[in-house]
């Protein structure tokens, strides 16, 4: 369970020195610091279930989702990508639960292509692989053709021709057109020339 400095002051508010009773919990292992001022009692939570607790609001989304769902074939271990909205720059976070990068999305489709999962007490939010392929896509420097996405996603990207024929399409197309970027432009025109 993901506990704040405040909420563990409350719990620990009859000990003269809250920080140092904070400090020995941490270092007998009963706690493990994931940033400064949150704690998680179980040292082997999974990363998914904090990232959005370390910086937010976010989402899982990126090589993380796109990982998870064998939409490329790089395996992603204890590397937990999400997306955020006008935070202006990109943040990453090591801790001893992995690496968190966020990276901005437009606020347009921020909410969009967002589940909540709830598992083993932890709830977290996650995009779809639709989304999680558009938001990948609005990071990566724009290409110029229907070709040339094509060679972005299947060569350069490695995302299996045959699972990508399979994705919702019409979600993907009512998502690009909202991110304003040129690669999206060329992805709709991908998915409206057909395979």
């Amino acid at each position: 369970m993901v506990l704040t400095f405040d909420s563990l002051a409350l719990q620990f508010k009859d000990y003269t020195d809250v920080k140092g009773k904070i400090r020995r919990e941490v270092q007998s292992g009963r706690l493990t610091q994931i940033t400064r001022g949150l704690y998680e009692t179980d040292a082997r939570a999974d990363g998914k279930y904090l990232a959005g607790a370390i910086y937010g609001p976010s989402y899982l989304s990126f090589d993380y989702v796109l990982s998870m769902c064998s939409l490329i074939p790089e395996a992603i271990f204890r590397t937990y990508t999400s997306a955020t909205f006008r935070k202006g720059k990109a943040k990453q976070y090591d801790n001893a639960f992995g690496v968190f990068i966020y990276r901005d999305v437009p606020a347009a489709v921020y909410n969009l292509g967002v589940k909540i999962r709830e598992e083993n007490g932890y709830s977290y939010q996650i995009a779809t692989p639709e989304k999680a392929l558009c938001d990948k896509l609005y990071t990566i420097s724009p290409v110029g053709s229907i070709k040339a996405m094509r060679v972005l996603l299947f060569d350069d990207l490695r995302v299996d021709e045959s699972d990508f024929w399979q994705l919702n399409l019409d979600d993907i197309r009512q998502l690009a057109p909202l991110y304003k970027s040129t690669n999206h432009k060329y992805l709709a025109k991908l998915i409206d020339g057909g395979k």
